[in-house]
């Protein structure tokens, strides 16, 4: 009786034709936005420019009601659906329903539609401040980028289609897909993806306008950094994900659907240092716009490489090339036309100010060009192997070796710098100055560096320099703060430790921010140098046998057969001990999703300073035997951690009412304090 009623709710509700129907209206409302606001502020109609904005709203609000729609269909289990009878069941917990709703090709191309609204509304509702052609001109931008891929939605990738007759019971979601990580990962990615359209947006208004100066870093920055901060969060999700889900125990496999996302976060973080340039110093005004395009370039590219069927990978979903010709129909649109526009229009820009080589201004410069290569290295690794199979079907592989030895020794150097741009001066900088503040910072690092090479007896020579880097990166940070806090020319040791403190509370969120996103990046740098001291044993084990790895003993104690609401599995229980001493127990289990039939492992963790002891049951024997992988990974959560705090380094950042709203603000520091040194 109830389910005669939920399904009459259903087809009363009409969930499918509401969500199609507000698609439709979300690509009228984004076509006139894309169209209509770039003759108006070319004839500077000011009346008629103010209508983008609730043009822009009007697309976004239709887009919200049909994600929602969507989102209701795979709730109430509508198999009437295509897309939720291919990737639901009814018996699934609520949570993998709702993600479920962005596991699959349609409905996650609908998520990037809802983010793209989401972002053109926040700009629409918080761009008082820009000048009215140049806002109408930006969310014109915003409206052509919707209008491209709700086209893509609506005539290739419907998320509403029905079935006829529809089917009892869905196919079940991907079970690789079916878990909490998956409930983060895209949204996140996502958000950095599709954030970056901003800064693009605003680039490609700019060039039309044909006038660009520090304000367009002042509006553009904390997009850059929101977009930056979500990326870092998402790409560190997908690799934790990986991590303990597909049970190989790896953080990182250079996977091209992996390149896809590193690529525009290296080129995002070169545009975060870039706007800081050009916002403090008037300069790098081209070499920015070019970035912006660059980087929302590589997030298409990147679309392009997942949603088009030209790879494999667990991350992707669509396997269709049809689809794969109308994203590179966009992917050709918006990037051979936004670098048209930048070679037509980039020589009328005015130039920016000069600096010294050595200053901050300079050391920014390299991160920028290193970054860039970095993310060239990637590109060309990444689009090397599906370009030779076009050209001569020959099919290769570029795995790690080629990664390691080409993007690595480009960013070591960046590293390595980072510190001592800190603690440069803007315009003329000091480089021995430098030298001397770090020099604390740079003998402990040594310090470090050496006595992990003599604790560890030999074994990787580059595992203690990356160590020894890490905390070379955490240790600069500090000395940045340190040293902007202390005042000079205070005798009294009790007068200077207030006044450290008070200059310490005077520096602006910002100063804080960056200290604690390079930090960040150091605790990530240790944590991947320490995955060359993990231990491992690979081996089949009997219950009540014992296994040691890292100095620790496992036990497997039993197995047991247990049930879900829609898999059956097998549980290895692993009791731990230490010097024989017991510290714990960890339990893997071995599942088998009934609907699809497919495999999974869930690993066992266990977490001790820093490290983790990383369990993965793997297939049984005849003899009774099951394999087993045993890892001791010593400070690996740093690789994550790291990642959180390089992202609320950036949230901190826009907590900076200076940065939110590119407004000086009164200064809390006492004149009577001396000058610090000089401020990011």
């Amino acid at each position: 009786m109830f389910g005669q009623r939920l399904l009459l709710l259903r087809y009363l509700l009409m969930l499918a034709e509401t969500g199609f129907f507000a698609l439709l209206l979300a690509l009228a409302m984004a076509i006139l936005l894309s169209a209509s606001p770039l003759a108006w502020s070319a004839s500077d109609d000011r009346q008629m420019m103010a209508l983008t904005r609730p043009l822009m709203l009007a697309m976004s609000s239709f887009t919200v009601i049909a994600f929602a729609m969507l989102t209701a269909c795979y709730v109430l289990s509508d198999f009437s659906v295509a897309t939720v009878a291919e990737n639901s069941h009814s018996a699934i917990p609520l949570i993998f329903k709702v993600t479920g709703v962005w596991g699959n090709h349609e409905g996650s191309m609908l998520l990037w539609a809802l983010i793209l609204a989401i972002f053109g509304a926040l700009v629409a509702r918080f761009g008082d401040g820009l000048p009215p052609r140049l806002q109408a001109r930006v969310l014109s931008v915003q409206g052509l980028i919707a209008a491209a891929f709700l086209a893509f939605i609506v005539f290739t990738s419907n998320p509403f289609l029905r079935l006829d007759p529809a089917p009892a019971e869905g196919q079940d979601l991907n079970p690789v897909l079916q878990d909490i990580g998956l409930a983060i990962h895209p949204p996140l990615l996502y958000l950095g993806y599709v954030g970056f359209s901003v800064a693009f947006a605003f680039a490609v208004a700019a060039l039309i306008e044909g006038r660009i100066d520090a304000s367009f870093a002042r509006f553009v920055r904390p997009w850059t950094l929101l977009a930056w901060s979500f990326l870092t969060v998402g790409i560190a999700m997908g690799s934790y994900w990986a991590y303990y889900v597909l049970g190989w125990g790896g953080f990182w496999f250079w996977d091209p659907v992996e390149n896809a996302s590193l690529m525009p976060w290296l080129a995002g973080t070169a545009l975060v240092h870039s706007t800081l340039v050009m916002e403090k110093r008037d300069a790098l005004k081209v070499w920015t716009l070019l970035l912006a395009i660059l980087t929302f370039s590589l997030s298409l590219l990147g679309t392009f490489l997942v949603r088009s069927g030209v790879l494999t990978s667990v991350h992707a979903f669509a396997s269709d090339p049809a689809r794969g010709i109308f994203i590179l129909a966009i992917l050709t649109f918006f990037i051979g036309g936004s670098l048209t526009l930048f070679a037509l229009r980039a020589g009328e820009l005015k130039p920016g100010g000069l600096f010294a080589p050595i200053s901050r201004e300079g050391a920014l410069v390299l991160n920028n060009l290193l970054l860039a290569s970095a993310a060239a290295a990637v590109l060309i690794g990444t689009l090397y192997p599906l370009a030779l199979e076009a050209l001569t079907s020959d099919k290769i592989s570029v795995g790690p070796p080629y990664f390691n030895a080409t993007v690595l020794p480009l960013l070591a150097p960046l590293l390595f710098a980072l510190p001592f741009g800190q603690s440069l001066a803007w315009k003329r900088g000091d480089l021995l100055g430098a030298a001397q503040r770090l020099l604390t910072a740079f003998g402990l690092a040594i310090l470090v560096a050496v006595a992990l090479r003599i604790a560890h007896g030999g074994g990787p020579v580059l595992a203690p320099f990356g160590a020894g880097l890490g905390v070379f990166l955490i240790l600069g940070s500090l000395t940045e703060i340190v040293t902007r806090s202390l005042p000079a020319g205070a005798s009294s040791g009790l007068l200077t430790a207030k006044l450290v403190l008070k200059r310490a509370a005077g520096l602006p969120r910002q100063a804080y921010g960056s200290a604690l996103a390079h930090a960040g990046l150091g605790l990530t740098v240790i944590g991947i140098a320490a995955t060359a001291w993990h231990a491992e044993t690979i081996t089949l084990m009997r219950v009540g046998e014992a296994r040691n790895v890292g100095g620790y003993s496992l036990t497997l104690t039993r197995l047991s057969p247990q049930q879900g609401p829609n898999y059956r599995e097998t549980a290895a229980s692993f009791s731990i001990a230490e010097a024989g001493v017991p510290i714990g127990e960890v339990v893997s289990t071995k599942r088998i999703y009934t609907v699809r039939g497919t495999p999974t492992t869930q690993v066992g963790l266990m977490t001790k300073d820093f490290g983790q002891i990383y369990a993965s049951l793997g297939d049984s024997e005849p003899d009774g035997r099951v394999g087993v992988r045993l890892y001791w990974k010593p400070l690996v959560l740093f690789i994550w951690l790291g990642a959180v705090a390089m992202a609320l380094g950036g949230a901190l950042s826009l907590s900076d009412r200076r940065l939110r709203l590119g407004l000086p603000v009164r200064t809390r520091i006492a004149e009577a304090i001396p000058p610090a040194a000089p401020a990011e």
